[in-house]
C-alpha cells in the first residue's frame, strides 16, 4: 500500500496553496469546498479566482519558507520546478503534509479522484501511476452511484440512534439497513424529495423489523464467465446474507459474494445429486424464516431446464417473498463464445433447446419427444446434458430424416478458460461425445459450419465450467424459439 486512504476534516483549518494558474484554481475549488481556511501565494492569479472573493487570502508575492508558519497542509501547483522543489523541501523539514501537483515523488499526500455524494464520498487513486485509468473508473462509478445517495446517507444518520435502541444486535441492524437501502419505495420517496415520508417509512420499518420474515432471490449465474453475470445478479449476491449454490457455479463467481455471507453448497451435477431437492427446499425456507436475505444461485438461467419453478412453489406455499434474476443460459452463452449463431437467415429460422439428461432414481422414463419435428431442417438443436444419450439421439435423428452430414459441435465448459469445441457430422455424434467431458453442450445444425469463419474466443480464454444447472426428467423436454 503506497498511500493510506483517509479523509481529512479541513473545515476552518489553515491550508497553503502555492500557485495561481488553472491547476491551482482546481485545487482551490476542492479545498474551499472542504471548508479550508485557504491562503494563496502567487504573484499573479487567474481571473476566475474572483468567484471565490472573500473566501481566501491572497498574498501577491513569491513563496518563501516563512509562508508555511501555522499551516497544516501545503499544495504546490506552479509550473516552476524550482519553486515546487522548495515548497516540498521546506514542508518536509517542518513535518507538514505536502502535495506537489503531478509529482508523486515529491508528495506526501495526493488528491484522489472524487465521486461526491455528500456526505457520502468515494475516492479513487492509483498513486499517480495511472491517472487515465482512474478517470475511467471515476466515470464508471459516477454512472453507477445515483444522485440520491447523499440524501439517503443524511436520512440514515437521523434514524440511526433509534435503530440502535430498537435492534439490539449488529446483525439485525445491518439486515434492516441493507433492506432499506435496497428498497425501491425508499429510493422513490427520496428522489421526489419527500424527506418526511422517507423518514416515516424508515421508522415504520424499524417498528416491525424484528418480526419480518426474510426473502429469497433466485439468481442465474450464467454459463461460466463471471463477466456474463448481469448487473442485478452481481448486486443480489453482494447483498445476500446466505447463498445456496450449485456445484456448477464457479469459484470465480463465488468470490464475488460478500465476505461475511454464509455459503451453503447444495451441489448438483449429472449423476451426482449430493443434496436432495427436498433438503434444498427445506434450507431455503429455514434461512428465509430466520429473517435472512437468501440468494439461491444456479448456473445458467434458473428457469431453463432447472428446478427454479419447483423451489419457488415451495416458497409461495410458505408465504415467503421471492424474486427472480434471470441469467444467460448455456445455449446462448456457449454457442456465442464458440462462434456458432443459433439462428441465421440462410441456415436456421428457429432454435430448439432440449435436454437429454436422464433421472438416476429408477423412475420410469418419460415419453419420447417428437423426433420427426426435431429432425426438421432449417432449425438448430441445442442439447443440454446429452452426452450420455448421444448414441440414442444420433440414431433417432437419422432415422427420422435428418441428414447424416449435418454439422454438429460439442462445446465443453463453454465461456470458460477450459472451453473446447469438438466438431464433426451427425454420424460422428456418439464418437465425439465419448471424447467429451461434462458439462458439455451439443449443437446440431447447419449453423455449426459457420464456426470456421466466426470463431473468436480462443480455446484458452474464459473461466470455469458453468453449463446447465439441476434439471430433471428422462424425457427430452422442448423449448422452441421461433
Amino acid at each position: 500500500m503506497d498511500y493510506l486512504p483517509m479523509f481529512a476534516k479541513l473545515e476552518g483549518r489553515p491550508v497553503l496553496l502555492v500557485g495561481g494558474g488553472e491547476v491551482a484554481l482546481r485545487k482551490a475549488r476542492l479545498l474551499l469546498a472542504a471548508g479550508a481556511r485557504l491562503t494563496l501565494v502567487s504573484p499573479e492569479i487567474e481571473p476566475e479566482f474572483a468567484e471565490f472573493t472573500g473566501r481566501f487570502t491572497h498574498l501577491a508575492e513569491r513563496f518563501t519558507p516563512a509562508h508555511l508558519a501555522g499551516q497544516i497542509l501545503v499544495v504546490a501547483a506552479t509550473d516552476n520546478l524550482e519553486v515546487n522543489a522548495l515548497v516540498y523541501q521546506s514542508a518536509n523539514q517542518l513535518g507538514l503534509f505536502v502535495n506537489v501537483v503531478d509529482d508523486p515523488k515529491r508528495s506526501s499526500f495526493i488528491f484522489p479522484s472524487i465521486i461526491d455524494r455528500s456526505p457520502l464520498m468515494v475516492a479513487v487513486s492509483s498513486g499517480g501511476k495511472a491517472p487515465v485509468l482512474v478517470r475511467l473508473l471515476r466515470e464508471r462509478l459516477e454512472s453507477l452511484l445515483p444522485r440520491h445517495l447523499g440524501g439517503l446517507a443524511e436520512l440514515s444518520g437521523r434514524v440511526r440512534d433509534k435503530a440502535k435502541r430498537v435492534l439490539s444486535s449488529i446483525a439485525d441492524r445491518r439486515r434492516f439497513w441493507e433492506r432499506a437501502f435496497a428498497s425501491n419505495t425508499l429510493a422513490s420517496l427520496i428522489e421526489k424529495a419527500d424527506w418526511q415520508g422517507a423518514e416515516q417509512w424508515l421508522n415504520e420499518g424499524l417498528d416491525k423489523a424484528q418480526t419480518e420474515v426474510g426473502e429469497v432471490v433466485l439468481v442465474g449465474a450464467g454459463p461460466g464467465d463471471p463477466g456474463l453475470l448481469t448487473l442485478k445478479a452481481l448486486q443480489q449476491i453482494q447483498q445476500a446474507e446466505v447463498v445456496l449454490y450449485d456445484q456448477l457455479v464457479s469459484a470465480e463467481i463465488l468470490d464475488l459474494v460478500r465476505r461475511d455471507a454464509t455459503l451453503v453448497s447444495v451441489g448438483k451435477k449429472a449423476g451426482a445429486h449430493s443434496v436432495p431437492q427436498e433438503e434444498t427446499n427445506r434450507l431455503l425456507v429455514e434461512y428465509a424464516k430466520a429473517g435472512n436475505r437468501v440468494v439461491r444461485l444456479k448456473g445458467g438461467d434458473p428457469f431453463m431446464f432447472g428446478r427454479g419453478g419447483e423451489e419457488l412453489e415451495v416458497l409461495a406455499d410458505e408465504g415467503i417473498p421471492f424474486s427472480v434474476v434471470p441469467g444467460i443460459t448455456a445455449a446462448a452463452g456457449a454457442t456465442a463464445y464458440a462462434g456458432i449463431p443459433l439462428t441465421h437467415r440462410d441456415y436456421a429460422q428457429s432454435a430448439v433447446f432440449i435436454t437429454g439428461h436422464c433421472q438416476q432414481n429408477g423412475q420410469k422414463e418419460g415419453k419420447e419427444p417428437d423426433w420427426q419435428q426435431l429432425a426438421s431442417t432449417n432449425q438448430t438443436l441445442v442439447i443440454y446434458m446429452g452426452l450420455m444419450r448421444s448414441e440414442h439421439i444420433q440414431q433417432q435423428l437419422v432415422e427420422h430424416g435428418r441428414n447424416q452430414a449435418t454439422p454438429i459441435a460439442i462445446i465443453e465448459r463453454g465461456t470458460t478458460a477450459r472451453q473446447r469445441v469438438l466438431t464433426g457430422t451427425l454420424t460422428e455424434l456418439a464418437e465425439l461425445a465419448a471424447q467429451a467431458v461434462s458439462p458439455s453442450l451439443i449443437v446440431i445444425g447447419e449453423v455449426v459450419a459457420l464456426r470456421e469463419r466466426l470463431a473468436w474466443f480462443g480455446e484458452n480464454g474464459g473461466e470455469q465450467p458453468r453449463d446447465n444447472p439441476d434439471f430433471d426428467g428422462c424425457d427430452l423436454k422442448l423449448v422452441q424459439l421461433a
